[in-house]
């Protein structure tokens, strides 16, 4: 979450700057501006929405080896990743409970997990000697299979 974190802040700065360039340098007042708002929501939502629709996975999941799936371990819609979007945020409501329930949920899920019907999954990354054997096709010992 840290790492997707940043990545959005730096999206948000972004999307910032031809609001202060209109107000000729001056400061945004977020709570005057309804459409500097709309763009900063969207901003998240385009992001989180975009990865775990394309691929299941944001940049930050990515680095930790999780993905984001349907409980028939599809990769979500953009439907079914916008209803996870809007239930993660009535997840934060209470305090963020929604997201401290997977500690007492006997399936580990979420809130929004459990209104969308997806599930995170963690893949571990494989070793880079497991890989490399697998695409040269040696073994641990260094001699052929074939052999």
């Amino acid at each position: 979450m840290l790492y997707d974190s940043l990545l959005v802040l730096a999206l948000l700065f972004l999307a910032t700057i031809p609001f202060v360039a209109i107000r000729g340098g001056e400061p945004v007042e977020i709570g005057d501006n309804l459409a500097y708002r709309v763009v900063l929501v969207a901003v998240v939502f385009g992001f989180f929405v975009g990865f775990w629709s394309y691929s299941g996975r944001t940049l930050g999941m990515q680095s930790w080896g999780l993905r984001l799936e349907t409980m028939d371990g599809r990769i979500p819609s953009v439907t079914i990743a916008s209803l996870r979007f809007a239930a993660a945020l009535l997840s934060l409501l209470p305090f963020g409970l929604g997201f401290f329930w997977q500690l007492v949920d006997k399936e580990r899920l979420t809130w929004h997990d459990r209104i969308s019907k997806t599930r995170l999954v963690h893949y571990p990354r494989e070793k880079k000697k497991e890989k490399s054997q697998r695409a040269t096709g040696s073994s641990a010992s260094g001699r052929d299979p074939e052999r």
